[in-house]
């Protein structure tokens, strides 16, 4: 499975993201279990909410950290997402 580019992405259904407190932070709850996120995991995946293609969640990104240069990271993190189910597109 491959991002395609000319698509949204969002998170899965079955799964959810959310803050948890006894980690100190964010993880994937699936029924299966749980999944720990780094920081930058997270940022990305919060992106995913369906309104974005892979260039406009880079390009937010990029913006909110004062950064550029982060699309093959975070192509390859979403690759990595879509692999395991965590994010979906249309």
């Amino acid at each position: 499975m491959t991002i395609n580019t000319e698509l949204t992405i969002s998170f899965s259904p079955t799964h959810r993201l959310q803050w948890e407190e006894a980690q100190q932070k964010d993880v994937i709850l699936y029924p299966e279990g749980m999944v720990e996120l780094n920081q930058s995991s997270a940022e990305i995946l919060k992106h995913c909410d369906g309104s974005r293609t892979l260039a406009q969640i880079v390009t937010a990104l990029e913006e909110k950290f004062s950064t550029s240069g982060l699309t093959n990271d975070i192509s390859s993190f979403l690759e990595d997402a879509l692999k395991n189910g965590w994010i979906q597109q249309p």
